[in-house]
């Protein structure tokens, strides 16, 4: 009677699609419908241990089974028992067929479910895991001005405090995107925003630089792995005529990150009283405090994240067809509430689910140590995920993984190169116009003088100073060459870029000053007490170029705003690969007007330019490498594309940096040349708008 009530509900809501009714169903999966009814003569009057409800317990006498029941469990244990004995590839086969008969059933639902409520909810809560991750691309960037006087940095440590990001940010997208395949984009997010969350805000208190620069390198290992799960995980709720345009709209949170970090370093680090001290060893400086503020948005997405479900079409994908189920009609549900139509009915009852051929092995808690069975564990994961990389090799992927690798890594060398080489010229522009500025005094001679206040961008040549008082002042960028200081006094004295050359000290007493060893070069001191000088490094002065360049990363951010907008109108009109190949041309071409680009407004208008046309081949990007993999295989395809990025980013980095002040032939044909290359092997990938999601 059960078993014809639960046919019964089956039929009713079983799903309308001719393509996919009456699987034949020697798969070993259940596919409801009527099964043959037991004659009323099998029954055994004998039979004991049965209630009303016709429940068996467990050690009661059951009485002596009829033939027919014995020979209808054989039937059901002989497709399992054959699949033992069946070719792995044959299998393989099987689930390959399984799994486009599900891409395309499953396409029919989520169109059933409609596109409203949840998934503008999820558009926000992986909105602000995307803005995590643009914010943190900037904060180094920013900050690093101030924390290389707070932190004594050279400048090798400079280069690799901003390098060390993109690293952990690498790793991360091919660990955790692989990892997603395996234990589910949800799970995944949830370590990955929690990892980025926690060593973010930590670095914001830690005073060393080796301690800082791992919490960096972790910290960005952490959001490395949120994108490449974002746009997977997003997709999955979308449909095919959705898709393109909503993944562009969700490409926008970067955008809106760079512009909530160019805001806020702008309103914070400028103000260096924004904080606190404990003694002399531990201060709090205002940028720290900025790299607090900076750590919200993947706060928010995580505590956000908690309340959203894990992706039905991953779950179908490792055999959990009821949970999927759940989480579909929660879709539906959602949307119908919404749109004020919450008595239509989900019409699905049955989903296709892949057979699972993938083996897993556990250990039981009484068997073998904890380390044991984590060893076990960690083992097969980590064979499954490089399965799954060697997959994206294999033959049916190989042309079109190796054309998005040398695409992503183009695009990224030149990008990054460019976003870092920007800001560079403009502050390299800067210096010359301020060292044009410089004032030079010849032989001066001064005596029995108190100097109590800043003396800024001077050069002092053969100058005599007798019985002088350097008292609470400030030196900045002056350089002190062949002078003789007798029977000085030095007191609180601080100083940024300030040198003595070739001079003669002579019985002077320096009193808490940073007026090191390193700064008297090639002097003779002769007679000279240095008492309590200042320890460590000490924020001396606001530059007065800051504001700049806050302002040229702000606008550089808002600029790809009409590029995301134009992409996500016409993502799905004119295709991925157009818009891949179109933006990257255009962005080569806007390369060649930097040759014109001699002043800070000429280089912060082809910066802007350059930005928004490039934007449309990264939304492009993504979309393309979330469609072009199948469901098993998507995040993990996308963290290794990602990692590569984030690889070509280190090397535009270190690479355009160094010309810097020397040529501007040099980077900017690498980078169209780059762009150009990228954008006409692009337009050999196939075309994915019109495909299913696999």
């Amino acid at each position: 009677q059960g078993g014809r009530e639960t046919n019964q509900v089956s039929d009713d809501y079983r799903y309308q699609d001719g393509n996919y009714e009456g699987y034949v169903p020697n798969d070993g999966y259940y596919h409801g419908g009527d099964e043959p009814a037991h004659e009323e003569d099998a029954q055994s009057d004998v039979t004991e241990g049965h209630d009303e409800d016709d429940e068996v317990y467990e050690g009661e006498y059951q009485g002596i089974p009829h033939p027919d029941d014995i020979k209808a469990k054989q039937k059901k244990r002989a497709p399992a028992a054959d699949d033992d004995y069946r070719d792995h590839a044959d299998l393989m086969a099987e689930r390959m067929e399984d799994e486009e008969q599900l891409a395309h059933q499953y396409e029919n639902i989520i169109e059933e479910c409609g596109h409203g409520r949840f998934q503008w909810t999820l558009f926000f809560v992986l909105g602000l895991a995307l803005m995590a991750d643009g914010v943190e691309v900037f904060v180094v960037g920013f900050v690093l001005p101030s924390a290389e006087k707070d932190m004594c940095l050279s400048s090798s440590n400079k280069g690799m405090l901003g390098l060390i990001v993109y690293l952990g940010m690498m790793v991360g997208a091919v660990v955790l995107g692989g990892l997603a395949d395996k234990l589910g984009r949800k799970q995944c997010l949830i370590i990955s925003l929690a990892i980025n969350a926690a060593f973010a805000f930590l670095s914001s208190f830690v005073q060393g630089y080796g301690f800082f620069l791992f919490c960096r390198l972790i910290s960005g290992l952490g959001i490395g792995g949120s994108l490449p799960i974002v746009f997977a995980y997003f997709s999955e709720f979308l449909s095919r005529e959705k898709r393109g345009e909503h993944l562009s709209w969700l490409c926008m949170f970067w955008m809106i990150g760079g512009i909530f970090a160019s805001a806020m370093a702008w309103s914070i680090i400028p103000h260096y009283g924004w904080g606190f001290s404990m003694g002399t060893k531990y201060h709090f400086h205002s940028w720290r405090v900025f790299v607090l503020v900076c750590s919200l948005p993947c706060i928010a997405s995580l505590v956000a994240l908690k309340f959203m479900p894990e992706s039905p079409r991953f779950l179908l994908e490792i055999g959990k067809h009821d949970e999927a189920w759940m989480i579909l009609k929660q879709v539906h549900d959602t949307n119908m509430r919404a749109k004020g139509e919450p008595e239509r009915v989900f019409t699905v009852s049955y989903i296709k689910t892949p057979k699972q051929v993938d083996e897993f092995i556990e250990i039981q808690s009484s068997t073998g140590t904890w380390y044991q069975r984590w060893l076990v564990r960690f083992s097969t994961t980590f064979k499954q995920v490089w399965d799954n990389v060697l997959y994206c090799l294999t033959a049916q992927y190989r042309m079109n993984t190796l054309i998005l690798a040398v695409v992503w890594f183009t695009m990224a060398l030149s990008y990054y190169g460019l976003i870092v080489w920007f800001p560079d010229m403009i502050r390299y522009l800067q210096e010359e116009a301020y060292e044009s500025r410089v004032k030079i005094f010849e032989e001066e001679e001064v005596s029995h003088f108190t100097f109590n206040f800043t003396l800024e961008n001077q050069i002092h040549r053969n100058g005599e100073y007798k019985n002088d008082k350097f008292i609470g002042m400030k030196f900045k960028e002056v350089r002190f060459e062949d002078s003789l200081f007798e029977d000085c006094y030095f007191e609180d004295v601080t100083s940024s870029e300030t040198f003595f050359e070739n001079c003669t000290i002579m019985s002077s007493v320096f009193y808490n000053t940073d007026l090191y060893e390193h700064k008297f070069i090639n002097c003779r001191l002769i007679n000279n007490t240095f008492l309590k000088q200042k320890e460590g490094c000490h924020l001396d002065f606001e530059e007065d170029n800051d504001f700049l360049i806050y302002l040229v990363s702000f606008l550089g951010s808002l600029s790809v705003l009409p590029g995301n907008i134009i992409s996500a109108l016409l993502m799905d009109k004119i295709g991925r690969i157009k818009m891949i190949g179109g933006s990257m041309l255009i962005s080569a071409v806007c390369c060649f007007f930097l040759f014109f680009g001699n002043s800070e407004s000429a280089m912060i208008g082809w910066q802007c330019l350059f930005c928004g046309a490039s934007i449309a081949a990264w939304n492009a990007l993504d979309v393309i490498t979330v469609e072009l993999y199948p469901t098993d295989k998507r995040a993990t395809a996308f963290g290794i594309l990602n990692g590569l990025c984030k690889f070509g980013a280190i090397l535009g980095n270190s690479i355009f940096a160094s010309f810097v002040g020397i040529t501007k032939v040099v980077p900017i044909l690498l980078a169209s040349s780059a762009l150009v290359g990228g954008g006409l092997l692009a337009l050999r990938l196939p075309e994915t708008r019109d495909q299913v999601l696999m």
